[in-house]
């Protein structure tokens, strides 16, 4: 599914060169639950913004479903972040006016889907996240872990193929955190191909594989 080959990616900030992947090389195939480990600033969040088509390499190769990513027009791209990846931030990035059925439901509005699959599709994942009783709750009236909840199943709506989680347990205490990875090896189990972006160790041995970066260099981890 996803392959990177002697990838690259360069930032200059403040006059100074940074290279936040550094030849990097990966394969993760298709319903794998792969962790990739590292500590702040090893380039992780940069990984994952290139796997996700949200930025693109400076050099080496990425294949997505074996195509390389510059073959790809910017409306294919743009297709392909909107259908065949599911985003999940540690963040949340839930809209604060909209109850949990509505931020779900936001994804599939700009599918253009009609009203009564939208319908059926929200119901399905609030209930997957076991939420079906806080749908008209707002954010701020949800614990942390309950957004949580509602950012995985907004990811889960458009029925993605990969589910790219970026330290979905960094805001949250450790009970939590625990539940949300219980979640996770669910979705894994049900056939979710899932690459989980963390710091944590205790995390990353919760994953089928481990892949460990540091200064831009990629390692499978044994």
């Amino acid at each position: 599914m996803i392959t990177f080959k002697d990838v690259c990616k360069t930032y200059h900030i403040g006059g100074e060169e940074v290279r936040a992947l550094d030849h990097a090389s990966l394969h993760i195939a298709q319903g794998e639950f792969v962790a990739i480990i590292g500590p702040s600033g090893s380039g992780k969040s940069t990984l994952m913004n290139i796997v996700g088509c949200l930025d693109m390499a400076d050099e080496g190769i990425y294949e997505l479903d074996g195509q390389r990513i510059e073959q790809y027009t910017e409306g294919e791209l743009a297709r392909i972040r909107n259908h065949k990846i599911g985003f999940i931030f540690q963040s949340f990035n839930l809209l604060s006016k909209m109850t949990a059925f509505e931020n779900i439901e936001l994804p599939l509005i700009y599918q253009r889907l009609p009203a009564p699959e939208r319908r059926r599709r929200v119901e399905e994942v609030l209930a997957l996240v076991e939420l079906t009783e806080r749908k008209k709750h707002k954010p701020t009236e949800l614990s942390g872990g309950q957004q949580q909840r509602v950012a995985i199943a907004r990811a889960l709506a458009t029925k993605p193929s990969l589910l790219l989680a970026d330290e979905p347990t960094g805001n949250l205490d450790s009970k939590t955190g625990k539940e949300i990875m219980t979640l996770f090896k669910k979705l894994h189990a049900e056939g979710n191909t899932i690459v989980l972006i963390t710091h944590d160790q205790k995390v990353a041995d919760q994953a089928n594989r481990r892949i460990e970066i540091s200064d831009g260099r990629v390692q499978e981890v044994a």
